[in-house]
């Protein structure tokens, strides 16, 4: 499917939901639970009943990678229509705001028969799902006791507030609940993320910062960009990068996209695709690197001026004699020269396609190689990071217009948008843990410290006892091994209070002691920029009356608050629209001529931009004069070879150059013979992460199947549509197969993201990769290596 034949079918889809079941549109549960508008009572006087409006928003977004602006269509108070961006559409400097599918259908989430409208508390063994209907003093005043509780028994650093994606619009989600906390003494925290741990981590070791990307209208400034593992069109990356990418595609710039799947960025913005195992990109970029350099096509100069590490000449007077780049990628030391045909038996990559492309990469400058996500989330993820940044130096692309720096990249000149600036205060409890690690601090707390990615204390003083999870399907869905974690869960001597606030009943909620119901983006105000890239701010006015007794995160906070005596202290007198003043005073820092919330509200234009006349380049100043504008690194400049990795003194799993490294879970690994194919979980349209599961529109036009090559089918004897059983060690789902050319022989992707729906014997039917990956961690990062999976399927 191209890009132009999906938003087209987008629209149609789009102008079609006025043709609805009244069952869809009216006040009320089919199955008897009233959705009827209740009086918000916090954020202002409710919303008057308008015959009929039209309401500019920005989309409630979930962490899709974008931040779109949707057209509101409202009669009696009820959504009827949603329609995007109408601005002009072919304007580079400023371009349209363009909803995906997930944004168009978001009506059908809004509306969903099994939205929360009551507080619950559980009354069945805790996973099992059984709640009752409770009243919103008694919910509140159990939550507040066990905050109380925990703290005087274990203190404040057995609190913790997970990691949650599912709102950014500053007074709807985690970070409400994490203001919270720190006025009541802190709670345990955590750093890094589950989306690009590696990402950043890595590229810092390079470049001493995550602001490695150039603005996205520079892209029509390159002449060849390589999509490694990028998949735009499907998880956004940055509202209407793909218009960027077709803009330059059409002004002559070569498009390749390298990944596993055939993805519908490869098919509709690249002019070839070349399939990869997975977990092998490392070994492919370090071929590259030996046909630029024994060919001589790498920029020796800037290399020379600007870099550390290439070679002996270079090398840190600390680490005189150890191994460099250049003898890595020759063999000097190891006797294995990282050549095209080394590379071929690693990645399924043919030799003279990985020539070719490093011939390309290093000839037709300057050049792009953007690296995606999925490739870090594996084991060892941070190596084909570094990898990507060393071919973004050797070849003289940094620092220049159309090139690109590679890894984090954040955007130039100051790292692009601010996402949450809602003021959580300090955090009186010092010690933080490697987000993906909160399992192991429910396990065994007291024996994490700085060889877990303690920071801030040198170890634990308690283990995990009471979750205050907003916004989160990361206690089960998202985290990795759910079976694991659902034993730990369920065990109420290890965590002793569980509360989940949210939409819905997730499988995460399931595991809750009290779950209480947080009303959507649309049902209160809020307000947020870009996502990674953007020169935008938009508005999130409230737009209907919450369903049901749902509440927004800040006000259920602001009455948790209260009864810790803590509610002036948490809402200093503020309404939720009041705090969007607070943040448009925040944003005003970075977005020139941002209007005030009145002339925002009035105009009702929903988003205010930033056009971009001259895109701003990554490194400009350090590539015209390094001297003058060093690097943060400790030698100031781009380290090839860090100093700072070969002093940990762990070259086999944390080398000071980039290296390929067999994965732990690998086909070349004796675990391969039992479980012979990778497992990918990749986005999807379906959903944002666990977000919208369920919706009817997009199952209907993204059904959830698992993508097999026909090589692998037909050993297996497998049809297209026939239910199948994969599996490993960990656990085992059903979903039903599609058989396609579109994945390379021995991988399978599974759409990640789907609910965990468990049988009595642990199967799960509702086909949530998660239930075969691994909680192993990444060395360096301490990052979550959920793409690293073998498993077997078969004919159900």
């Amino acid at each position: 499917m191209t890009r132009r034949c999906f938003l087209e079918w987008s629209v149609l889809v789009g102008s079609a939901l006025s043709s609805l079941p009244q069952s869809l549109l009216a006040d009320s549960d089919p199955r008897g639970a009233s959705l009827a508008p209740t009086p918000d009572g916090f954020g202002g006087a409710s919303l008057a009943r308008e015959a009929s409006r039209i309401l500019r928003v920005g989309c409630p977004s979930h962490n899709c990678g974008g931040r779109c602006l949707l057209k509101l269509h409202i009669e009696n108070g009820v959504i009827v229509r949603i329609d995007t961006d109408d601005a002009p559409a072919d304007t580079v400097d400023a371009p349209q705001l363009r909803a995906c599918i997930r944004g168009r259908a978001y009506r059908h989430r809004q509306y969903h028969p099994d939205r929360l409208l009551h507080p619950l508390k559980r009354v069945g063994r805790r996973g099992e799902g059984k709640f009752q209907q409770v009243s919103w003093d008694e919910a509140l005043d159990t939550v507040a006791s066990q905050l109380l509780r925990v703290k005087k028994v274990y203190g404040n650093s057995a609190l913790f507030v997970p990691y949650g994606t599912g709102s950014y619009s500053q007074t709807n989600g985690r970070q409400v609940a994490q203001r919270l906390m720190n006025l009541f003494g802190g709670s345990l925290g955590h750093f890094n993320t589950y989306s690009w741990a590696c990402m950043a981590r890595a590229t810092e070791t390079v470049y001493g910062t995550g602001v490695t990307g150039n603005q996205r209208q520079d892209w029509l400034n390159s002449k060849y960009i390589l999509m490694w593992g990028w998949n735009p069109s499907e998880m956004r990356d940055g509202t209407n990068t793909e218009f960027f990418l077709r803009k330059a595609r059409e002004q002559g710039t070569r498009i390749v996209c390298i990944d596993p799947r055939m993805t519908l960025s490869a098919v509709a913005l690249a002019d070839e695709w070349v399939p990869i195992r997975p977990g092998t990109d490392a070994a492919m970029m370090s071929a590259m690197a030996h046909v630029i350099i024994t060919a001589g096509l790498h920029d020796a100069a800037f290399v020379a001026s600007h870099c550390v590490g290439f070679d002996q000449s270079q090398m840190p007077a600390e680490a005189k004699g150890a191994e460099t780049y250049k003898d890595y990628i020759l063999g000097t030391r190891d006797k294995t020269p990282k050549t095209p045909k080394w590379a071929e038996a690693i990645t399924g990559v043919p030799r003279e396609t990985i020539e070719r492309l490093a011939r390309e990469y290093a000839t037709r400058k300057p050049g792009v190689l953007y690296q995606g996500y999925g490739m870090q989330r594996r084991a060892y993820g941070e190596q084909v990071v570094r990898a990507g940044c060393v071919l973004a130096a050797l070849t003289g692309n940094v620092g220049v217009p159309g090139g690109w720096a590679g890894g984090m990249a954040l955007q130039a000149p100051d790292g692009g948008p601010l996402w949450n600036v809602f003021p959580t205060g300090a955090n009186p409890v010092k010690a933080s843990i490697p987000t993906f690690l909160w399992t192991e601090a429910v396990v065994s707390g007291k024996e994490l410290g700085p060889e877990h990615g303690v920071r801030g204390v040198p170890r634990l003083d308690t283990s995990i006892k009471l979750i205050y999870a907003v916004a989160s399907n990361a206690l089960i869905n998202q985290h990795a091994n759910i079976n694991r974690t659902a034993k730990l869960l369920q065990d109420e001597r290890l965590v002793e209070c569980v509360i989940v606030q949210d939409n819905f009943l997730t499988p995460s909620a399931r595991f809750a002691d009290i779950v209480l119901p947080a009303c959507t983006q649309l049902e209160t105000w809020g307000v947020e920029d870009g996502w990674k890239y953007g020169d935008e701010v938009l508005l999130m006015p409230k737009a209907v009356e919450p369903a049901g007794e749902s509440r927004s995160d800040y006000q259920i906070c602001a009455d948790i608050a209260g009864r810790l005596n803590l509610r002036e202290a948490f809402t200093q007198g503020r309404s939720e629209r009041d705090w969007v003043d607070v943040a448009l005073s925040s944003y005003r820092k970075s977005y020139p001529g941002l209007p005030s919330l009145r002339e925002f509200e009035a105009s009702n234009a929903g988003v205010h931009k930033v056009a971009v006349t001259k895109p701003a380049i990554a490194f400009e100043g350090f590539r015209r004069d390094p001297g003058r504008f060093p690097l943060s690194t400790p030698s100031g400049k781009i380290e090839i070879f860090s100093s700072a990795l070969h002093a940990l003194g762990n070259a086999s799993e944390i080398p000071a150059v980039p290296k390929y490294i067999q994965e732990w879970e690998s086909p070349f690994g004796a675990e391969a013979r039992k479980y012979p194919l990778q497992v990918v979980g990749h986005h999807t349209l379906a959903r944002v992460h666990s977000t919208m599961n369920g919706v009817d529109w997009l199952e209907e036009a993204f059904p959830h199947r698992m993508f097999v090559n026909p090589v692998d089918a037909a050993a297996r004897s497998l049809a297209n549509g026939d239910e199948v059983r994969v599996f490993n060690g960990r656990g085992e789902l059903t979903i039903r197969c599609r058989v396609t050319k579109r994945i390379m022989p021995s991988v399978v992707a599974i759409p990640q993201g789907a609910w965990w729906v468990p049988t009595d014997t642990g199967l799960d039917r509702g086909g949530s990769v998660n239930v075969l990956t691994s909680e192993r961690w990444t060395p360096l990062a301490f990052g979550n290596a959920q793409h690293t999976v073998m498993a077997e399927v078969v004919k159900a």
